[in-house]
């Protein structure tokens, strides 16, 4: 569904989380290639995996915006001519570029595709906004240090041919615009926080050591277990939709491509209905609101957005309290479903279905049956398919889910 004015950008990093996110609302959706990406650990796309990505996409509706977004090192620069037209050929709406000189490549190798300007950028005013547009950029990707009034006044100061984007819910970076280098040098390996391997450690554990007593570590903490003074809290602004849109802002951006299939889902599918929610001049229906308390997440603020967010000292765990049980395959009319099995569950337990457009539904988990049609209390396989009846039909790709201590 296109909401006009909107756009709503949805994270895939891989294949089945590009199903959800298609499936659950987006308008647009970002991935990356092999290379060039700033998630190299995410599943990612190989060629034939990237042209069946822009078919599916583009057969919805859907917009896809690829990641060249990392810092290229010299011996990186001279296959970025061919990747570039590759995706030109491949049908790519968008590269996302943080890099002049990979702008001045994808201007050069494959001038049908739009440039967006990344976050890493870092841009915080309406000039560095209206440079990169002389430079041939049609959207930047705002520093997510600004606050709503900011973002308004660059809004007020660039011309409507330039998209304004930023990001509106997840993860957030304690340093500038994702511009870090500890990664680099508190891993083995030197892996590189701009050039898409970072190693997270604002999520490290820290004791203080003094220079003359090697070895022995004093903690700076705020519990037993240590301090995490580099710890950040997420973003969430789905309770906000109707400010971002009054400051002026094109797309509203969901971070997340390292993250599961299960968050894809469930946050594309909140922000939808609070998209068309706002731009039908009604609040965000409760009952999705809830969901985004539903997915794995660290404490949510409103980011910079109204003013510091401030740090999270207490832990560096996340909130984990709901787990997918199962993916629906195919659901009849009267609700029997086919589903493939996530995490173990039992008959009796309570559960709670959840789908595209669909809210949820608690019920109690019924006797199953497995693809022989034997009775089944309890599935285990991995990923094996069984039966179940459900409370009403529901549309491929509902999800399965319950609350569990623990997790």
């Amino acid at each position: 569904m296109t909401t006009p004015n909107i756009e709503l950008l949805a994270p895939a990093g891989d294949m089945e989380r590009l199903h959800m996110a298609l499936a659950y609302g987006a308008d647009a959706v970002y991935l990356a290639g092999t290379t060039f990406g700033m998630r190299a650990f995410a599943g990612n796309f190989d060629r034939d995996q990237l042209r069946q990505a822009v078919q599916l996409a583009h057969a919805k509706g859907v917009r896809v915006h690829v990641t060249c977004n990392t810092m290229p090192r010299n011996n990186e620069i001279a296959a970025l001519p061919g990747w570039l037209e590759f995706l030109q050929d491949a049908g790519v709406d968008a590269v996302i570029a943080a890099d002049v000189g990979v702008l001045a490549l994808v201007k050069r190798h494959a001038p049908r595709v739009q440039v967006h300007i990344s976050t890493q950028a870092s841009i915080v005013n309406y000039q560095s906004a209206n440079a990169w547009h002389d430079l041939g950029a049609s959207r930047v990707i705002l520093a997510r240090e600004l606050s709503l009034d900011e973002i308004a006044a660059i809004r007020a100061k660039t011309p409507k041919t330039l998209e304004l984007e930023a990001f509106v819910h997840g993860a957030m970076c304690v340093s500038y615009s994702g511009r870090c280098l500890l990664s680099n040098y508190m891993t083995d390996s030197n892996r590189d926080s701009n050039r898409g391997a970072c190693a997270q450690p604002c999520r490290y554990r820290y004791t203080l050591m003094e220079e003359k007593r090697p070895g022995e570590h004093f903690p700076v903490f705020e519990d037993e277990q240590g301090t995490y003074i580099l710890n950040s809290r997420d973003m969430c602004m789905i309770d906000h939709i109707p400010q971002l849109m009054a400051a002026g802002l094109d797309s509203l951006k969901i971070e997340g491509r390292a993250k599961s299939a299960y968050y894809a889902a469930i946050i594309t599918g909140a922000y939808r209905h609070a998209i068309d929610a706002a731009v039908a001049g009604q609040p965000v229906d409760p009952v999705w609101r809830d969901e985004v308390e539903k997915v794995s997440h660290r404490p949510y603020s409103t980011g910079f957005y109204f003013g510091h967010p401030g740090q999270y000292y207490q832990d560096g765990r996340y909130i984990r309290d709901w787990q997918v049980c199962a993916v629906v395959e195919s659901c009849t009319p009267d609700g029997l479903a086919t589903l493939s099995l996530r995490n173990k569950f039992t008959a009796g337990d309570q559960v709670e279905i959840v789908g595209p457009h669909t809210p949820a539904l608690s019920f109690r988990a019924p006797i199953m049956r497995d693809m022989d049609g034997f009775e089944l209390e309890q599935p285990r396989k991995p990923e094996m398919r069984f039966t179940m009846q459900l409370p009403r039909a529901v549309p491929p790709l509902s999800l399965l889910r319950h609350q569990a201590e623990g997790l």
